[in-house]
């Protein structure tokens, strides 16, 4: 069971250069690859894979046409890794056969009051609360939970153990002890958003917490309550964005990357992963706040150079004013 190249090809596009009537029976990285699979190369640096690659067939950049024609079986695409991810989606509906069914699991919990498009579909042991509204076409998967007055988009992924619209983290002091504050505002999210397993989005203060259209989150992440993130950012498991930040457009957010409330991140700014972020971004750029691994003993020591920088920096101003 599988799809012949020709196939491929005529739903995705593409220069086949090969048998179009061979069968692909599986997809696979280029080194693990066997002669009935099909694999891709985007990164030119993984070149020398390439020429003792078993693959059936290997997606290909044009730089890359000969190196790949010399050893079998190729389609040129100018961007392979996007296509190889289109391959993906066509093997998933046409060799798997897991096409997108709408309906409702008989285990999930749908509010009465809970709007959900019929074209969508609602996993096991799922809940809808109140209010809540679900947009055509959307997944959720199990146990994915949406809480009162939040919408989710269309076309939209929500993978198992994701929550949408807990509270927020507000709370006053008084005396010695915390006082709740309400959390009255919901979460709005756009369409073709996906969001990863065991994810968490808090519902707004006030306003609403915002993800707009085209979001990509992976798993683990949490989103702080009226944060707000901008169309087609992707960010990487484990990272956490506290309160009222508001990150831009066409970011990319690395795993484990903090990033503090209140702050602004412009447009297509990309964090490095493990970074803090510990104020606003205004401009576009690639930015990185991590202090480099090293043996035990030598970090130590620089960890504690660090600790005096403040004063050696008062101590170099002093003497350029005195010199001045």
């Amino acid at each position: 069971m599988g799809l012949a190249l020709g196939e491929l090809v005529a739903e995705l596009g593409g220069e086949l250069h090969g048998d179009p009537a061979r069968l692909i029976e599986g997809l696979a990285p280029l080194e693990s690859a066997q002669s009935g699979q099909l694999s891709f190369l985007s990164n030119p640096r993984y070149q020398p894979q390439l020429a003792v690659s078993q693959a059936g067939c290997v997606i290909v950049a044009p730089a890359l046409r000969e190196a790949a024609l010399a050893r079998g079986a190729a389609i040129v695409a100018d961007d392979p890794y996007l296509y190889f991810a289109r391959v993906t989606q066509l093997w998933k509906r046409r060799v798997l056969q897991r096409g997108f069914v709408p309906g409702i699991h008989p285990s999930a919990v749908v509010d009465p009051e809970a709007f959900v498009d019929p074209s969508a579909r609602i996993g096991p042991l799922c809940v809808v609360e109140r209010g809540a509204r679900i947009g055509a076409f959307t997944e959720l998967k199990s146990r994915v939970t949406v809480s009162e007055g939040c919408t989710i988009g269309e076309r939209c992924i929500l993978h198992p153990g994701v929550v949408i619209g807990a509270d927020g983290f507000g709370i006053a002091p008084h005396q010695g002890a915390w006082e709740k504050i309400e959390q009255l505002g919901a979460v709005r999210i756009g369409n073709d958003v996906e969001i990863g397993a065991n994810t968490c989005i808090d519902r707004g203060a006030l306003a609403d917490t915002v993800i707009e259209d085209g979001v990509k989150l992976d798993n683990l992440i949490q989103i702080g309550h009226n944060v707000r993130i901008g169309r087609h950012t992707a960010m990487a498991g484990c990272a956490a964005v506290a309160g009222s930040a508001t990150i831009g457009e066409h970011c990319t957010i690395g795993g484990r990357a903090g990033i503090l409330g209140h702050l602004s991140i412009a447009d297509h700014v990309h964090i490095s992963a493990t970074s803090l972020v510990t104020r606003s971004i205004h401009k576009p750029g690639h930015y990185t706040g991590i202090f480099p691994l090293d043996e035990n003993a030598a970090w130590e020591k620089n960890a504690a150079t660090l600790r005096q920088l403040h004063g050696l920096r008062e101590r170099v101003k002093a003497l350029e004013k005195k010199s001045s």
